[in-house]
């Protein structure tokens, strides 16, 4: 069975890692877009961690912020961790992961392409869902589609 790791303990060594830069946040641990690469590294490379699997990642769309959320694996010891990253509506742009791990490619490129979050430093980040021209990011809380009268 695969085990959650303890928010309070992981915070604590990673905070000793990355001072005031990593929190607990709820269910997870929250740090910054500018730590975002340095903390995922160290979560996969460090013994203990060795998070050598993205399961999965998520855009959520809140009034003020999106939040990206990843869900980190280890296969050695079948427990896992979630991440979580703030970045401003305005400016939605982190650093990409698919040089960390392969899995964030696609899922990088379809946050793209349905939230509008462009990930800095992806190796080929384009439209994967919809076609290029398509204007808008229909997972956005502000979309409207004039065509279907969706976001009215």
């Amino acid at each position: 069975m695969t085990t959650e790791l303890s928010i309070s303990d992981t915070a604590a060594r990673l905070k000793a890692h990355f001072g005031e830069g990593v929190a607990p946040a709820g269910d997870g641990l929250a740090t910054s877009p500018e730590l975002l690469p340095r903390v995922a590294g160290y979560l996969r490379d460090t013994a203990g961690f060795d998070f050598d699997f993205l399961d999965m990642m998520a855009a959520v769309d809140y009034a003020d912020r999106f939040e990206l959320v990843y869900r980190l694996l280890s296969l050695k010891h079948n427990h896992t961790l979630t991440l979580r990253v703030n970045c401003d509506k305005n400016k939605a742009v982190v650093p990409s992961l698919a040089g960390l791990w392969q899995g964030a490619d696609l899922q990088e490129r379809e946050i793209y392409d349905l939230f509008g979050i462009s990930f800095n430093g992806h190796p080929n980040l384009k439209r994967i869902v919809l076609w290029e021209g398509f204007e808008g990011h229909p997972l956005r809380k502000d979309f409207k589609d004039g065509a279907y009268g969706a976001g009215d």
